[in-house]
C-alpha cells in the first residue's frame, strides 16, 4: 500500500549535499517539503531547483525546510548545483539527497511507472516529480505527483502551505484559487452566530457556504 495523506512520513537516513541526515531529525518541529527529480543535468529539473532556491525567503518566513532528491551520486549533485546557480541566477543552499540506490524513492513510491523513456543508462526507472508537504508532527499533509515532462509550479506549493498553516490556527478552509489575504470559508462545524464573533465581514451565501476575512 502506498503513502496516503494523514500517514506519518517514513523516516530515513541519507547522504545529501549538506552531509548525512536522518529525515525526522532534519525537519524536527518544522514543516518540510520533500521533492524528487528524475536525474541531475536535466533541463526541467534545473529550472525547478532554481525556482525553489529563489523562494528561500518564502520558505523561511513560514518555517518550512526544503529538501530535494535526485538519483545521482553526490559528486554529480555538486557539479549540477554549479550549473543551476549559474543558469538560473540562484543559490541552491538546501540539501539534495543522493538516492542512486532508489532507497528513498522506493520508500515514498516516487518511481516512474508510466514513461518508458524515463530510465537511466542501465534501464532502471527514474523518479517522477513528487512533492510531499509534511507538518511539524511528521504527518503527510499533501502529495502531488507530476510526470517527468511537466515542471512544477512552486508558487502553488507556497499557496498550499499558507492554506494548511492558516487552517491549523483558524476554523476555516480556503476556496478555489485562494491566495493569502483573500476571503476564506468558515468551517462547516462553526455556527453562523459564532462565526460572526470569530471573523470579520461574514457573508452568508448559503447555510454551508459562508465567507469571512481573517
Amino acid at each position: 500500500m502506498g503513502i496516503r495523506l494523514g500517514d506519518i512520513a517514513p523516516d530515513f537516513s541519507a547522504e545529501t549535499t549538506k552531509g548525512p541526515i536522518s529525515f525526522h531529525d532534519f525537519k524536527k518541529g518544522s514543516w518540510a517539503i520533500l521533492f524528487s527529480h528524475p536525474a541531475d543535468f536535466t533541463p526541467v529539473c534545473t529550472t525547478e531547483l532554481g525556482a525553489v532556491a529563489k523562494l528561500k525567503n518564502e520558505w523561511e518566513s513560514r518555517g518550512v525546510k526544503v529538501i530535494g532528491l535526485s538519483i545521482n551520486e553526490l559528486k554529480d549533485h555538486e557539479k549540477w548545483i554549479e550549473d543551476i546557480n549559474s543558469t538560473q541566477n540562484a543559490v541552491v543552499d538546501f540539501p539534495i539527497i543522493a538516492d542512486a540506490d532508489r532507497k528513498v524513492a522506493l520508500l515514498y513510491d516516487m518511481i516512474d511507472h508510466q514513461d518508458a523513456t524515463n530510465v537511466d543508462n542501465k534501464g532502471i526507472p527514474l523518479t517522477v516529480r513528487s512533492v510531499f508537504i509534511i507538518d511539524p508532527k511528521n504527518v503527510i499533509r499533501l502529495i502531488i505527483t507530476y510526470p517527468a515532462s511537466v515542471g512544477r509550479n512552486f508558487n502553488e506549493i507556497v499557496r498550499v502551505i499558507d492554506s494548511l498553516q492558516l487552517s491549523e490556527v483558524k476554523k476555516v478552509v480556503t476556496p478555489a484559487n485562494w491566495n493569502a489575504g483573500d476571503p476564506v470559508i468558515v468551517h462547516v462545524s462553526v455556527p453562523t452566530e459564532e462565526a460572526k464573533q470569530l471573523f470579520n465581514n461574514v457573508q452568508v451565501l448559503t447555510p454551508y457556504l459562508r465567507l469571512a476575512n481573517v
